[in-house]
């Protein structure tokens, strides 16, 4: 009886338009986000940070940014950590060679670079589509891997590709401890989880889901198939690249490019997949996911009294992982995000039958 709409009357376009147009998921957002950045910073123990919490908004950001070309817009991409990888470089080579340069800046310049290198391989989309695109964002993990390995100027001229940073700061506040970067991602996530939220409801997301729903119609009623599908790819490798950043520099502190190897790419799939695709809030469902499953199988064993080796418990996550694609494919192709929008439109009818 508490979610339901008596009495909110809509009485503008921009009230009927608005994000969050129930007053109920209004107030759920806020007392959310006022828990996110005031509550858990101060209840939850430094393992929770490094482990979960901070891989989590990283990883939900980055599949923010695949959800838009693969759920909204219907690419295939199967190069998602080359992206991650070109953002966390950029960002590295803009903060070791630039006298000063902030943190902030490294990160989006980074996104930047992303961008570019997205566009270039998301070129092929304009002529193929499906298992053969797959095959050509395929081609630039191949090619970002083997850039970062041979190339010694990317890496700043270190042998094995291994660089690091320290001494993080954002407007002369140090990022250190857990807990501030944990605040420090968690403002990244929320940002733009909003901004790709307005862009999806705008004329460009309305653009990106006619391509993929049908890209022959969406071009005779006159959307331009070029600027939608390359707009997608730039828009996702931004994101990716910031995330990819975020993942060098906050959580890892040091890196290599086999951190960002294929299994990232079918890892951020994995999660779009079971969070759902063309679903802003499916990507943080995936996420969570996916971080917390491997958790809950490395200690599963212990809580049971189980006697499982570390290496079973990791096959165990990946074949799970994989019959769980399977079945959101077949009995729930939306994923996570659909069951959750069905639960809110049985609460606002309960408990009328109809």
């Amino acid at each position: 009886m508490l979610y339901r709409e008596n009495g909110q009357f809509k009485t503008t376009y921009r009230a009927d338009q608005q994000i969050f147009p129930i007053l109920q998921d209004r107030i759920a957002i806020a007392l959310l986000l006022l828990f996110a950045f005031i509550a858990v910073p101060l209840i939850a123990p430094e393992y929770l940070f490094r482990a979960v919490l901070i891989p989590f908004l990283v990883l939900s950001l980055a599949a923010l940014g695949l959800n838009i070309l693969v759920g909204y817009c219907g690419q295939i991409s199967l190069g998602t950590g080359a992206f991650m990888a070109v953002g966390a470089y950029a960002a590295y080579n803009f903060n070791v060679r630039i006298e000063g340069m902030p943190l902030i800046a490294s990160l989006l310049l980074g996104g930047l670079c992303s961008t570019i290198v997205g566009v270039i391989f998301g070129i092929p989309s304009l002529r193929i589509k499906g298992l053969y695109l797959a095959v050509a964002t395929l081609a630039a993990q191949f090619f970002v891997d083997w850039a970062f390995l041979r190339i010694q100027w990317f890496t700043n001229n270190s042998a094995s590709g291994s660089v690091s940073v320290s001494g993080l700061q954002v407007f002369g506040m140090p990022i250190e401890t857990p807990v501030q970067k944990y605040l420090f991602c968690l403002s990244f996530a929320a940002v733009f989880g909003l901004l790709a939220k307005n862009l999806v409801r705008g004329h460009i997301g309305r653009e990106w889901m006619a391509m993929r729903d049908m890209d022959v119609a969406a071009a005779v009623i006159g959307i331009r198939p070029v600027y939608a599908k390359l707009t997608a790819f730039a828009v996702s490798s931004f994101i990716v690249g910031v995330a990819g950043g975020l993942w060098a520099f906050v959580h890892l502190g040091s890196w290599e490019p086999a951190t960002f190897s294929i299994d990232r790419s079918f890892q951020l799939l994995f999660m779009v997949i079971i969070g759902g695709l063309g679903s802003i809030m499916g990507s943080f469902f995936g996420a969570a996911f996916i971080v917390l499953l491997p958790i809950v199988f490395d200690n599963l064993p212990y809580w049971f009294g189980v006697p499982i080796d570390t290496a079973m418990a990791s096959h165990l996550t990946f074949m799970i992982f994989g019959a769980l694609i399977v079945f959101f494919l077949i009995v729930e192709p939306h994923g996570l995000a659909r069951l959750w929008s069905t639960a809110k439109e049985k609460l606002r009818l309960w408990p009328f039958p109809h």
